[in-house]
Protein backbone atom coordinates (compact mmCIF):
# COMPACT_ATOMS: atom_id res chain seq x y z
CA UNK A 1 0.00 0.00 0.00
CA UNK A 2 2.88 2.31 1.17
CA UNK A 3 4.43 1.61 -2.38
CA UNK A 4 1.82 3.56 -4.75
CA UNK A 5 2.03 6.76 -2.83
CA UNK A 6 6.13 6.58 -2.26
CA UNK A 7 7.03 5.19 -5.55
CA UNK A 8 10.56 3.87 -4.55
CA UNK A 9 10.50 0.69 -2.78
CA UNK A 10 14.08 2.27 -0.81
CA UNK A 11 12.00 5.33 0.52
CA UNK A 12 9.46 2.55 2.25
CA UNK A 13 12.04 0.83 3.83
CA UNK A 14 13.56 3.69 5.34
CA UNK A 15 10.43 4.22 6.87
CA UNK A 16 11.87 1.70 9.46
CA UNK A 17 11.26 1.07 13.10
CA UNK A 18 9.42 1.68 15.22
CA UNK A 19 6.18 2.47 13.19
CA UNK A 20 7.07 0.87 9.83
CA UNK A 21 4.92 -2.42 10.81
CA UNK A 22 1.82 -0.10 11.75
CA UNK A 23 2.05 2.58 9.05
CA UNK A 24 0.63 0.26 6.09
CA UNK A 25 -2.38 -1.08 8.01
CA UNK A 26 -3.08 2.64 8.75
CA UNK A 27 -2.47 3.94 5.28
CA UNK A 28 -5.07 1.36 3.79
CA UNK A 29 -7.69 2.91 6.31
CA UNK A 30 -7.12 6.00 5.31
CA UNK A 31 -7.51 4.46 1.71
CA UNK A 32 -10.98 3.11 2.83
CA UNK A 33 -12.01 6.03 4.26
CA UNK A 34 -11.93 7.71 1.18
CA UNK A 35 -9.12 10.38 1.34
CA UNK A 36 -7.15 11.81 -1.11
CA UNK A 37 -3.59 10.36 -1.96
CA UNK A 38 -1.78 13.43 -1.23
CA UNK A 39 -3.70 13.65 1.98
CA UNK A 40 -2.77 10.06 2.59
CA UNK A 41 0.91 10.67 2.10
CA UNK A 42 1.17 14.04 4.11
CA UNK A 43 -0.47 12.07 7.38
CA UNK A 44 2.15 8.97 6.65
CA UNK A 45 5.21 11.88 5.99
CA UNK A 46 4.31 13.28 9.63
CA UNK A 47 3.81 9.51 11.08
CA UNK A 48 7.14 9.00 9.92
CA UNK A 49 8.88 12.28 11.27
CA UNK A 50 6.76 11.15 14.79
CA UNK A 51 8.24 7.72 14.37
CA UNK A 52 12.20 9.37 14.54
CA UNK A 53 11.30 11.25 17.12
CA UNK A 54 9.89 8.55 19.11
CA UNK A 55 13.40 6.50 18.34
CA UNK A 56 15.39 9.47 19.10
CA UNK A 57 14.05 9.62 22.65
CA UNK A 58 13.88 5.66 23.23
CA UNK A 59 10.27 5.85 23.23
CA UNK A 60 9.00 2.07 21.91
CA UNK A 61 5.47 1.79 20.72
CA UNK A 62 4.20 -0.05 23.68
CA UNK A 63 4.92 2.86 25.67
CA UNK A 64 2.52 5.43 23.26
CA UNK A 65 0.01 6.87 24.93
CA UNK A 66 -1.97 10.75 25.23
CA UNK A 67 1.25 12.18 27.45
CA UNK A 68 4.03 11.45 24.81
CA UNK A 69 1.46 12.65 22.18
CA UNK A 70 1.41 16.01 24.01
CA UNK A 71 4.61 16.09 24.50
CA UNK A 72 5.42 15.39 21.06
CA UNK A 73 2.83 17.99 19.75
CA UNK A 74 4.17 20.62 22.14
CA UNK A 75 7.81 20.27 20.83
CA UNK A 76 6.19 20.86 17.33
CA UNK A 77 3.81 23.39 18.61
CA UNK A 78 7.28 25.85 20.17
CA UNK A 79 9.22 24.82 17.09
CA UNK A 80 6.75 26.48 14.83
CA UNK A 81 6.19 23.11 12.95
CA UNK A 82 2.47 22.14 14.03
CA UNK A 83 0.65 22.51 11.21
CA UNK A 84 -3.22 21.99 10.70
CA UNK A 85 -4.57 18.83 11.12
CA UNK A 86 -1.65 17.22 12.49
CA UNK A 87 -2.81 16.65 16.00
CA UNK A 88 -5.44 15.02 14.61
CA UNK A 89 -3.60 12.93 12.46
CA UNK A 90 -1.43 11.46 15.40
CA UNK A 91 -4.45 10.79 17.83
CA UNK A 92 -6.12 8.89 15.22
CA UNK A 93 -2.32 6.40 14.75
CA UNK A 94 -2.74 6.36 18.52
CA UNK A 95 -6.81 5.23 18.34
CA UNK A 96 -5.38 2.71 15.06
CA UNK A 97 -2.58 1.13 17.89
CA UNK A 98 -5.21 0.63 20.41
CA UNK A 99 -7.17 -0.90 18.06
CA UNK A 100 -4.46 -3.50 16.97
CA UNK A 101 -3.55 -4.17 19.86
CA UNK A 102 0.17 -2.72 19.62
CA UNK A 103 -0.54 0.21 22.27
CA UNK A 104 -2.78 -0.77 25.44
CA UNK A 105 -6.22 0.27 25.99
CA UNK A 106 -6.80 3.81 28.07
CA UNK A 107 -7.75 3.59 31.27
CA UNK A 108 -9.28 6.87 32.04
CA UNK A 109 -8.71 7.96 35.72
CA UNK A 110 -11.99 8.77 37.19
CA UNK A 111 -11.32 11.08 40.27
CA UNK A 112 -12.30 9.21 43.33
CA UNK A 113 -14.12 12.39 45.00
CA UNK A 114 -17.83 11.70 46.68
CA UNK A 115 -19.00 14.20 44.15
CA UNK A 116 -17.91 11.69 41.14
CA UNK A 117 -18.61 8.92 43.67
CA UNK A 118 -22.21 10.00 43.97
CA UNK A 119 -22.97 10.89 40.16
CA UNK A 120 -21.43 6.85 39.63
CA UNK A 121 -24.10 5.73 42.17
CA UNK A 122 -27.26 7.58 40.70
CA UNK A 123 -26.07 6.26 37.15
CA UNK A 124 -25.75 2.49 38.44
CA UNK A 125 -29.78 3.35 40.20
CA UNK A 126 -31.01 5.02 37.04
CA UNK A 127 -29.60 1.67 34.58
CA UNK A 128 -30.40 -0.84 37.76
CA UNK A 129 -33.57 0.06 38.90
CA UNK A 130 -35.64 2.76 36.50
CA UNK A 131 -33.85 0.79 33.73
CA UNK A 132 -33.31 3.63 31.62
CA UNK A 133 -31.20 3.57 28.59
CA UNK A 134 -27.59 5.35 27.99
CA UNK A 135 -29.50 7.25 26.02
CA UNK A 136 -31.61 8.85 28.92
CA UNK A 137 -28.79 8.77 30.85
CA UNK A 138 -26.95 11.21 28.90
CA UNK A 139 -30.16 13.48 29.25
CA UNK A 140 -30.06 13.46 33.15
CA UNK A 141 -26.72 13.29 34.30
CA UNK A 142 -26.09 17.26 32.83
CA UNK A 143 -29.09 18.55 35.06
CA UNK A 144 -27.83 16.72 38.38
CA UNK A 145 -24.15 17.51 37.65
CA UNK A 146 -24.76 21.43 37.09
CA UNK A 147 -27.27 21.36 40.47
CA UNK A 148 -24.35 19.81 42.71
CA UNK A 149 -21.75 22.38 41.52
CA UNK A 150 -23.94 25.07 41.74
CA UNK A 151 -25.00 24.35 44.94
CA UNK A 152 -21.65 22.97 46.47
CA UNK A 153 -18.73 23.67 44.30
CA UNK A 154 -16.17 21.60 45.05
CA UNK A 155 -16.87 21.75 48.31
CA UNK A 156 -18.68 18.90 51.01
CA UNK A 157 -21.87 17.24 49.22
CA UNK A 158 -23.79 18.24 52.78
CA UNK A 159 -26.96 17.32 51.67
CA UNK A 160 -28.98 17.74 54.71
CA UNK A 161 -28.88 21.41 53.95
CA UNK A 162 -30.87 21.04 51.14
CA UNK A 163 -33.89 22.86 50.82
CA UNK A 164 -37.53 23.93 49.06
CA UNK A 165 -35.93 27.31 47.81
CA UNK A 166 -32.03 25.66 46.60
CA UNK A 167 -34.06 23.85 44.22
CA UNK A 168 -36.87 26.30 43.59
CA UNK A 169 -33.92 29.24 43.12
CA UNK A 170 -31.92 27.01 40.65
CA UNK A 171 -35.26 26.31 38.25
CA UNK A 172 -35.83 30.06 38.22
CA UNK A 173 -32.19 31.14 37.36
CA UNK A 174 -32.53 28.09 34.52
CA UNK A 175 -35.43 28.01 33.34
CA UNK A 176 -35.88 30.85 31.15
CA UNK A 177 -33.57 30.05 28.95
CA UNK A 178 -34.97 26.65 28.34
CA UNK A 179 -38.29 25.24 26.19
CA UNK A 180 -40.94 23.82 27.99
CA UNK A 181 -40.41 20.50 27.24
CA UNK A 182 -36.53 20.79 28.59
CA UNK A 183 -37.84 22.45 32.09
CA UNK A 184 -40.07 20.11 32.11
CA UNK A 185 -37.10 16.96 32.07
CA UNK A 186 -35.29 18.92 34.52
CA UNK A 187 -38.08 19.02 37.10
CA UNK A 188 -38.90 14.99 36.39
CA UNK A 189 -34.56 14.71 37.04
CA UNK A 190 -34.69 16.39 39.81
CA UNK A 191 -37.71 14.37 41.49
CA UNK A 192 -35.37 11.04 40.19
CA UNK A 193 -32.65 12.40 41.98
CA UNK A 194 -34.25 13.45 45.99
CA UNK A 195 -35.46 10.41 45.81
CA UNK A 196 -32.50 8.81 44.97
CA UNK A 197 -31.03 10.94 48.16
CA UNK A 198 -34.01 9.92 50.14
CA UNK A 199 -33.61 5.94 49.69
CA UNK A 200 -29.72 6.72 50.59
CA UNK A 201 -30.61 8.27 53.75
CA UNK A 202 -28.57 11.40 52.42
CA UNK A 203 -31.72 13.71 53.30
CA UNK A 204 -34.83 13.33 56.01
CA UNK A 205 -37.85 14.66 53.77
CA UNK A 206 -38.97 13.56 50.50
CA UNK A 207 -37.40 17.09 48.62
CA UNK A 208 -39.06 15.84 45.39
CA UNK A 209 -42.58 16.67 46.66
CA UNK A 210 -40.84 20.22 46.44
CA UNK A 211 -40.23 20.57 42.71
CA UNK A 212 -42.11 22.78 40.98
CA UNK A 213 -44.02 21.30 37.78
CA UNK A 214 -43.75 23.12 34.24
CA UNK A 215 -46.61 24.42 32.08
CA UNK A 216 -46.72 22.07 29.30
CA UNK A 217 -49.85 21.27 28.55
CA UNK A 218 -50.23 18.33 26.18
CA UNK A 219 -51.61 18.88 22.42
CA UNK A 220 -51.41 23.25 23.55
CA UNK A 221 -49.77 23.28 20.27
CA UNK A 222 -50.42 23.21 16.53
CA UNK A 223 -48.48 20.89 14.65
CA UNK A 224 -46.25 22.99 11.81
CA UNK A 225 -46.12 22.07 8.70
CA UNK A 226 -45.28 22.12 4.84
CA UNK A 227 -48.05 22.33 1.86
CA UNK A 228 -47.70 20.21 -0.85
CA UNK A 229 -46.57 22.91 -3.18
CA UNK A 230 -43.97 24.02 -0.61
CA UNK A 231 -42.61 20.50 -0.36
CA UNK A 232 -42.45 20.44 -4.33
CA UNK A 233 -40.19 23.52 -4.41
CA UNK A 234 -38.24 22.25 -1.66
CA UNK A 235 -37.22 19.35 -3.59
CA UNK A 236 -37.24 21.21 -6.91
CA UNK A 237 -34.62 23.37 -5.11
CA UNK A 238 -32.12 19.83 -5.00
CA UNK A 239 -29.13 20.51 -7.55
CA UNK A 240 -29.57 16.64 -8.81
CA UNK A 241 -26.62 17.21 -11.39
CA UNK A 242 -24.25 17.29 -8.16
CA UNK A 243 -24.00 13.88 -6.06
CA UNK A 244 -24.53 15.91 -2.86
CA UNK A 245 -27.88 17.21 -4.48
CA UNK A 246 -28.50 13.13 -5.60
CA UNK A 247 -28.19 12.28 -2.30
CA UNK A 248 -29.88 14.94 -0.01
CA UNK A 249 -32.67 14.44 -2.57
CA UNK A 250 -33.26 11.27 -1.92
CA UNK A 251 -32.75 11.91 1.32
CA UNK A 252 -35.59 14.44 1.58
CA UNK A 253 -38.03 12.18 -0.52
CA UNK A 254 -37.90 9.34 2.14
CA UNK A 255 -38.52 11.72 4.98
CA UNK A 256 -41.39 13.22 3.26
CA UNK A 257 -42.80 10.61 1.33
CA UNK A 258 -42.99 7.85 4.33
CA UNK A 259 -42.66 9.89 7.54
CA UNK A 260 -39.32 8.38 8.16
CA UNK A 261 -37.32 10.06 11.81
CA UNK A 262 -34.00 11.89 11.20
CA UNK A 263 -32.36 8.95 13.08
CA UNK A 264 -34.03 5.96 11.05
CA UNK A 265 -32.76 7.53 8.32
CA UNK A 266 -29.15 7.86 9.68
CA UNK A 267 -29.73 4.05 10.93
CA UNK A 268 -30.51 2.67 7.21
CA UNK A 269 -28.29 0.19 6.06
CA UNK A 270 -28.13 -0.98 2.52
CA UNK A 271 -29.79 -4.66 3.20
CA UNK A 272 -32.88 -2.82 4.72
CA UNK A 273 -33.81 -2.22 0.81
CA UNK A 274 -36.00 -5.32 -0.55
CA UNK A 275 -35.51 -4.36 -4.09
CA UNK A 276 -37.38 -7.72 -5.63
CA UNK A 277 -40.38 -6.95 -2.84
CA UNK A 278 -39.72 -3.25 -3.31
CA UNK A 279 -40.21 -2.72 0.50
CA UNK A 280 -37.93 -0.85 3.20
CA UNK A 281 -36.76 -2.36 6.36
CA UNK A 282 -37.30 1.17 9.01
CA UNK A 283 -34.87 0.63 11.65
CA UNK A 284 -37.29 2.28 14.51
CA UNK A 285 -37.56 3.43 18.40
CA UNK A 286 -36.92 0.36 20.64
CA UNK A 287 -35.13 -1.63 18.36
CA UNK A 288 -38.53 -1.89 16.63
CA UNK A 289 -38.15 -2.70 12.63
CA UNK A 290 -41.01 -2.25 10.40
CA UNK A 291 -41.53 -3.37 6.92
CA UNK A 292 -43.14 -0.30 4.47
CA UNK A 293 -43.77 -0.35 0.71
CA UNK A 294 -41.14 1.71 -1.44
CA UNK A 295 -42.78 4.45 -3.66
CA UNK A 296 -41.37 4.23 -6.95
CA UNK A 297 -40.09 8.05 -7.24
CA UNK A 298 -38.80 7.12 -3.58
CA UNK A 299 -36.96 3.98 -5.32
CA UNK A 300 -35.82 5.43 -8.13
CA UNK A 301 -34.15 8.25 -6.11
CA UNK A 302 -32.53 6.21 -4.08
CA UNK A 303 -31.21 3.78 -6.73
CA UNK A 304 -29.77 6.84 -8.74
CA UNK A 305 -27.96 7.50 -5.56
CA UNK A 306 -26.34 4.02 -4.90
CA UNK A 307 -25.01 3.64 -8.78
CA UNK A 308 -23.76 6.81 -9.13
CA UNK A 309 -22.45 8.67 -6.02
CA UNK A 310 -22.63 5.94 -3.08
CA UNK A 311 -18.78 5.38 -2.52
CA UNK A 312 -18.02 1.60 -3.33
CA UNK A 313 -14.86 1.25 -1.61
CA UNK A 314 -16.58 2.49 1.54
CA UNK A 315 -16.26 -0.10 4.60
CA UNK A 316 -19.85 1.58 6.13
CA UNK A 317 -22.62 -0.74 5.37
CA UNK A 318 -24.91 2.71 5.76
CA UNK A 319 -27.25 3.37 3.17
CA UNK A 320 -26.09 7.61 3.05
CA UNK A 321 -22.64 8.55 3.23
CA UNK A 322 -20.58 11.95 3.90
CA UNK A 323 -19.21 12.98 0.38
CA UNK A 324 -15.91 13.69 1.74
CA UNK A 325 -13.47 12.09 3.62
CA UNK A 326 -13.82 9.92 5.84
CA UNK A 327 -16.06 8.09 4.38
CA UNK A 328 -18.62 6.43 7.20
CA UNK A 329 -22.28 7.35 7.62
CA UNK A 330 -23.43 10.53 9.19
CA UNK A 331 -22.71 11.13 12.56
CA UNK A 332 -26.18 11.59 14.48
CA UNK A 333 -29.62 12.87 12.82
CA UNK A 334 -28.95 16.47 13.56
CA UNK A 335 -27.27 16.22 10.13
CA UNK A 336 -30.30 15.29 8.44
CA UNK A 337 -32.01 17.98 9.84
CA UNK A 338 -29.16 20.05 8.70
CA UNK A 339 -30.21 19.39 5.02
CA UNK A 340 -33.81 19.51 5.42
CA UNK A 341 -33.15 23.31 6.68
CA UNK A 342 -30.51 24.15 3.79
CA UNK A 343 -33.15 22.68 1.17
CA UNK A 344 -35.74 25.19 2.65
CA UNK A 345 -33.72 28.43 2.23
CA UNK A 346 -32.73 27.57 -1.13
CA UNK A 347 -36.62 26.99 -1.80
CA UNK A 348 -36.67 30.49 -0.23
CA UNK A 349 -39.28 28.96 2.55
CA UNK A 350 -39.48 30.41 5.98
CA UNK A 351 -41.52 27.96 8.36
CA UNK A 352 -41.18 28.67 12.26
CA UNK A 353 -39.17 25.47 12.43
CA UNK A 354 -37.08 23.68 10.03
CA UNK A 355 -36.10 20.01 10.95
CA UNK A 356 -36.42 17.15 9.50
CA UNK A 357 -39.55 16.28 11.96
CA UNK A 358 -41.63 19.25 10.01
CA UNK A 359 -41.92 16.94 6.50
CA UNK A 360 -43.23 14.72 8.84
CA UNK A 361 -45.75 16.63 9.92
CA UNK A 362 -46.63 17.32 6.78
CA UNK A 363 -47.06 14.38 5.32
CA UNK A 364 -49.60 13.53 8.75
CA UNK A 365 -51.63 17.03 7.58
CA UNK A 366 -51.76 16.00 3.76
CA UNK A 367 -52.85 12.92 4.69
CA UNK A 368 -55.45 14.16 7.17
CA UNK A 369 -57.02 16.28 4.49
CA UNK A 370 -56.93 13.73 1.72
CA UNK A 371 -59.41 12.20 3.97
CA UNK A 372 -57.15 9.61 5.67
CA UNK A 373 -58.10 8.55 9.14
CA UNK A 374 -55.86 9.12 12.79
CA UNK A 375 -55.34 5.35 12.37
CA UNK A 376 -54.30 5.26 9.36
CA UNK A 377 -52.16 7.96 9.89
CA UNK A 378 -50.78 6.04 13.14
CA UNK A 379 -50.27 3.09 10.78
CA UNK A 380 -47.69 4.77 8.32
CA UNK A 381 -46.09 7.39 11.23
CA UNK A 382 -45.60 4.24 12.87
CA UNK A 383 -46.86 5.27 16.20
CA UNK A 384 -47.38 2.48 19.06
CA UNK A 385 -49.82 4.66 20.88
CA UNK A 386 -52.64 5.56 19.07
CA UNK A 387 -53.01 8.58 21.58
CA UNK A 388 -50.05 10.22 20.06
CA UNK A 389 -51.84 10.55 16.90
CA UNK A 390 -54.18 12.59 18.29
CA UNK A 391 -52.58 15.99 17.55
CA UNK A 392 -52.90 15.90 14.29
CA UNK A 393 -56.52 15.90 14.51
CA UNK A 394 -56.37 19.58 15.04
CA UNK A 395 -54.96 20.56 11.60
CA UNK A 396 -58.58 19.23 10.48
CA UNK A 397 -59.91 22.33 10.31
CA UNK A 398 -62.67 22.08 7.83
CA UNK A 399 -64.18 19.44 10.10
CA UNK A 400 -63.53 21.30 13.39
CA UNK A 401 -65.86 23.89 11.81
CA UNK A 402 -68.88 21.35 10.95
CA UNK A 403 -68.17 20.44 14.77
CA UNK A 404 -68.14 24.71 16.32
CA UNK A 405 -71.36 25.98 17.71
CA UNK A 406 -72.72 29.32 15.27
CA UNK A 407 -71.46 32.31 17.76
CA UNK A 408 -74.86 33.96 19.21
CA UNK A 409 -76.63 36.97 17.75
CA UNK A 410 -77.03 40.19 19.44
CA UNK A 411 -79.96 40.44 21.11
CA UNK A 412 -80.58 36.47 21.45
CA UNK A 413 -80.96 34.83 24.45
CA UNK A 414 -78.84 35.13 27.57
Amino acid sequence: MLEQFFGDPVAVERLGEPLGPHLRSFATGLVGLGYAASTVRSQIDFLVEFGRWLAKNTITVAEIDERIVDTFLGERRRQGRLRRGQRCTVRSFLDHLRSAGAVASCECEIPDTPFAALERHYERYLRSERGLTRATLISYLPFVHRFLLERFGSGELRFRELGPSDISSFLLRHVHSMSPGSAKLMGTVFRSFFRFLLQRGEIEIDLAASVPTVANWRLSTVPKYLTPKEIQAMLDACNQETSTGRRDYSILLLVARLGLRAGEVVALNLQHIDWRAGEITVPGKGLVHDRMPLPVDVGQALAAYLRRDRPRSCESRRVFIRMKAPRRGFANPSTVSTIVRRALERAGLEPPVKGAHLLRHSLATEMLRQGGSLAEIGEVLRHRVPNTTEIYAKVDFHGLRLLGLPWPANGGPR
